[in-house]
């Protein structure tokens, strides 16, 4: 059995790798686009099939593994920024509170899509002005949701408390990757 892996991020690819597992990146092209009525807690699974849908071209002996992560905030998603603009007003909503990361992965067999979605709370100490100018001019947080990632100096300088899996917030639930590819034979 192989494994494709159809994610450009190399947060995904590096955290797949870090799990053991062998596999092959492959490209998906899919406008990532969810019903304005879906409740926050379906998004990225909805988002992460959608992915898994847009691939044709899977054998018998294949698993592709996508996924999706949102930022929510309030009951709002929080996108990947447009610009500098939206990713300041985004990190100024975020400080000082607590938003929510859901990532959704599914595994899509020639027969079958098993989707999973994880939640993780994440709590931001006060980011002052002068912390979020250096933090998009220096590590330019534009492919990100919720314009940042918890790997990287604002994740370590100023999250304060998270309640879920670390590696949920940066884009793959690897205890849901890992047990559930492991029930499917990996």
């Amino acid at each position: 059995m192989k494994i494709l892996l159809g994610s450009n991020s190399p947060r995904r690819k590096e955290l797949l790798q870090s799990l053991g597992f062998d596999f092959e990146v492959v490209s998906i092209d899919c406008d990532e686009v969810f019903p304005e009525n879906l409740s926050v807690e379906n998004i990225a699974g909805y988002l992460s099939e959608l992915k898994a849908d847009a691939y044709r071209n899977l054998e018998k002996n294949e698993i592709l593994l996508t996924s999706d992560t949102i930022v929510t905030f309030e009951g709002k998603v929080l996108g990947k920024p447009k610009n500098r603009e939206e990713s300041v007003e985004m990190l100024q909503h975020l400080s000082g509170k607590t938003h929510q990361v859901y990532t959704a992965v599914s595994f899509k067999s020639s027969e079958k899509i098993i989707t999973k979605t994880d939640v993780a709370d994440v709590e931001f100490s006060e980011i002052t002005d002068q912390e979020i100018n250096f933090y998009i001019e220096n590590y330019h947080p534009f492919d990100k949701a919720g314009s940042y990632g918890i790997q990287e100096w604002l994740g370590m300088a100023k999250i304060s408390k998270i309640n879920g899996s670390f590696y949920t917030i940066m884009g793959l639930p690897t205890h849901l990757v890992y047990e559930t590819l492991k029930d499917l034979g990996f």
